[in-house]
């Protein structure tokens, strides 16, 4: 047991070293194209970009501007009608979808807006049911799960059920069950959408902290004060990259 704890605390305490040289996030060229009959509509339109190991970006666009469409890509949710997305190394962009399945579970801890969480099970029971869907030992994935939930200052709530926390403790819960797997990516949508003032600056709290443990964290957002928190972001309008800036904060850092 304490063997298995070690390793979970090796996994989760901080990310695996960098591969500088493998981005984790690499579009050239990405278009989407949507068509219901005779309509045609170009979601996205030759994206290209690239997001290191260890970055914190936001992504931000107004509606119908490609932004939930570019999030999907990004996640494995969909693949693009043409160019090509390599994620941590590996190409995505032509899967099906039992080969997009496979890569969202390897490669990617999901935060949505709405915390998913199953009502009836504990913090601990939710953090470790996507591990018992791949297959991991009860055992190895109970001290995963602990470990997870420590990491983001809720390791004396385990048995808890989501009734029972705060809209932030519930969203740290969740931010717990994405890293549980140790991805490579965090992407998270809208994450502080359901939460109030306070909770809100709870959970870009704990995402600061992982950026700085080396944690690669994508977020979608439609708040320029939340995007503000990232160290870079990028705008997207009509379907193209309108501009991709370093934040006040780390522009101050890099002086």
């Amino acid at each position: 047991m304490a063997a298995v704890a070690d390793a979970a605390k090796a996994t989760l305490g901080t990310a695996a070293p960098a591969d500088r040289a493998t981005p984790v996030i690499e579009l050239e060229s990405i278009r989407k194209i949507y068509r219901t009959g005779a309509l045609e509509v170009e979601a996205l339109r030759g994206v290209t970009l690239s997001i290191e190991q260890g970055e914190y970006v936001a992504i931000m666009g107004p509606s119908g501007s490609g932004k939930s469409t570019l999030m999907h890509i990004l996640g494995c949710l969909d693949v693009p009608t043409s160019g090509s997305y390599l994620l941590a190394g590996e190409d995505v962009s032509t899967m099906d979808e039992v080969e997009l399945a496979e890569a969202r579970n390897r490669r990617i801890g999901f935060v949505f807006q709405q915390f998913n969480l199953l009502p009836s099970l504990t913090a601990l029971r939710n953090v470790e049911l996507p591990l018992s869907y791949a297959g991991m030992s009860r055992e190895h994935r109970r001290e995963r799960a602990r470990e997870a939930l420590g990491r983001v200052g809720l390791g004396d709530r385990v048995d808890h059920r989501p009734g029972e926390l705060s809209g932030g403790q519930q969203q740290r819960v969740a931010v717990a069950r994405a890293l549980a797997s140790d991805p490579a990516l965090l992407l998270a949508d809208e994450p502080t959408g359901n939460l109030d003032s306070t909770a809100t600056e709870d959970v870009l709290g704990l995402f600061g902290e992982l950026h700085e443990q080396g944690r690669t964290v994508v977020l979608i957002t439609h708040e320029a004060e939340v995007a503000e928190r990232a160290a870079r972001v990028i705008r997207i309008r009509d379907g193209e990259i309108a501009s991709d800036e370093l934040t006040s904060a780390l522009r101050g850092a890099h002086r």
